[in-house]
């Protein structure tokens, strides 16, 4: 499964947000948000349920319309274009909730995925490519999409995103609703395509502990803004990602109620 993710300007980034702003509604979602995504790099941006992370990828791939800023791929803007024009420019989704198409195959999924391209031989060699990283996919070729388990559904809305052959993928909670052992799995998964393929990859995650070990860069936004920004090895030294993300406490501040210590980014 070859990839373009080493073409063009490495000097810039693939992906650049710039000051967004998204609302549903009168309600404002993501506020200010700005962050970029280098070319070849694993980033992850974590937060809670209800900070936003899901409207930011929405936003980027056209989803939902963004009220201000920029979006850039590639130098390209590409903020308010159809989803459909988003995905030909090499940015696959992996959306929450897996999102397959029950109802098909495990094998028309796959196909489904690479509805753009016009290389037969190509596709069937990058389905084989997916079965590689996904071995039980290929055991479950011929069987409906709706009666596999959850994580089988997530390798194959993974698998599914990477026939479209994208220079970039956006995954929203991968790790939603599974085991930890099949988290584990995935997440290596995710770093093996990066580092073999050049797949640019933005994660975003509640799971705080698998993302960071796996990232190279994070972000942490909260109430729809984003409140630091670190490597990811430096952003687990942080007091504050260890305590309110990692569930870890310092020694020293034994006797600190959780609930009345504020975080400092506030």
């Amino acid at each position: 499964m070859p990839t373009s993710a080493a073409d063009g300007d490495t000097s810039r980034p693939m992906l650049s947000v710039a000051n967004i702003e998204t609302y549903y509604g009168p309600i404002l979602a993501i506020r200010g948000v700005s962050f970029t995504v280098p070319r070849g790099e694993f980033v992850t941006i974590l937060g809670a349920n209800g900070a936003g992370k899901s409207t930011i990828l929405k936003t980027i791939t056209g989803l939902v319309d963004l009220q201000k800023g920029t979006v850039h791929f590639e130098g390209t803007p590409i903020h308010n274009r159809n989803p459909d024009a988003v995905a030909r420019m090499g940015i696959s989704l992996v959306p929450e909730g897996r999102e397959v198409f029950p109802f098909l195959s495990v094998l028309d999924n796959l196909k489904m995925g690479a509805y753009t391209r016009r290389d037969p031989d190509g596709v069937a060699a990058d389905i084989e490519q997916v079965f590689e990283y996904f071995p039980s996919l290929r055991k479950a070729s011929r069987r409906a999409a709706m009666s596999l388990s959850g994580g089988e559904q997530q390798m194959l809305a993974i698998g599914r995103a990477l026939m479209a052959r994208p220079r970039m993928m956006l995954l929203d909670e991968p790790s939603l609703g599974l085991s930890p052992r099949l988290v584990g799995e995935i997440f290596s998964i995710l770093t093996r395509i990066n580092a073999e393929r050049g797949v640019t990859l933005l994660v975003v995650e509640q799971n705080a502990s698998i993302a960071l070990k796996s990232a190279r860069i994070g972000h942490v936004l909260e109430m729809g803004r984003i409140v630091m920004s670190d490597t990811t090895e430096a952003l687990m030294q942080k007091e504050d990602v260890k305590e309110f993300y990692l569930g870890l406490k310092d020694s020293g501040v034994r006797g600190t109620r959780r609930w009345k210590r504020r975080k400092t980014w506030r």
